[in-house]
């Protein structure tokens, strides 16, 4: 008599349990707490200095861009990123026996210097509107609002949220979470970038990836690693040495 009375208590607590565990946050709660993240804490004017490492189909792109003989199979450039908030960004990459290329995003507009890689702009399109932001207790709102529309504009259903792992991570994925369908994760814990999937025009399937917020060569506020994959291949991978979250950068450097 005492067992069926038990076994219901802890089947309820069980089911109370999974229910508890299962519920995910919608998609603009999971935006409005990434976005509130970067808030003015988040240096305004920054510099990562690492290196390129371009691989698989992009080694013939990056080595034509910066002058080099194409037939090798990994190609090493140094290089750094720029950040000005808001939404400024830039790219240098140079190697000592060729040239120097720059990839500049402000506003919404990119240009290149000298010739274009596209695994770099495809970095570029997902870097600036989403670690390049500085949302205030004031335009909070209008922030998250810029980041939703960025993300739709890719495909991206954000009110669709789900559960995934990544990199041992938890993660929300905002959109449809079938497999090759334009996605946005945001690490679960500490409410940051971890990676963006889509198609762009020609159908080319993009994923960039961002990897550890815990180095110390860059802090919580940037990854350590950015990670661009075509058509489920790696092109290249940015990895930091050191980082300048106070670094004086011209305006000029940023002109779109």
């Amino acid at each position: 008599m005492r067992k069926g009375p038990h076994r219901l208590v802890v089947l309820v607590g069980a089911l109370t349990a999974l229910s508890a565990g299962a519920y995910v946050l919608p998609g603009a709660s999971i935006l409005r707490r990434m976005t509130g993240g970067q808030d003015e804490s988040q240096p305004t004017s920054a510099r990562v200095d690492g290196s390129f490492v371009f691989s698989g189909p992009a080694v013939r792109e990056a080595a034509a861009a910066l002058n080099l003989p194409t037939e090798r199979s990994e190609l090493v450039a140094d290089g750094a990123i720029l950040l000005k908030t808001p939404g400024r960004c830039r790219f240098e990459l140079a190697v000592p026996e060729g040239n120097k290329l720059a990839v500049v995003q402000a506003g919404g507009r990119r240009r290149v210097e000298g010739t274009e890689i596209p695994s770099l702009s495809a970095a570029m399109s997902q870097l600036c509107p989403l670690l390049a932001v500085r949302a205030t207790s004031e335009h909070d709102t209008e922030t998250r609002d810029a980041v939703e529309q960025h993300l739709q504009g890719l495909g991206i259903a954000t009110r669709t949220t789900s559960l995934a792992r990544f990199g041992g991570e938890v993660a929300y994925v905002l959109g449809d979470p079938e497999e090759g369908k334009p996605q946005f994760w945001v690490y679960k814990d500490a409410f940051r970038p971890a990676r963006v999937r889509w198609k762009d025009k020609a159908g080319t399937a993009w994923d960039v990836r961002f990897i550890d917020y815990t180095s110390p060569a860059t802090g919580e506020w940037m990854p350590r690693s950015i990670e661009v994959w075509r058509e489920g291949q790696r092109t290249v991978r940015f990895t930091a040495i050191k980082s300048d979250p106070h670094a004086p950068l011209a305006d000029k450097l940023f002109s779109p």
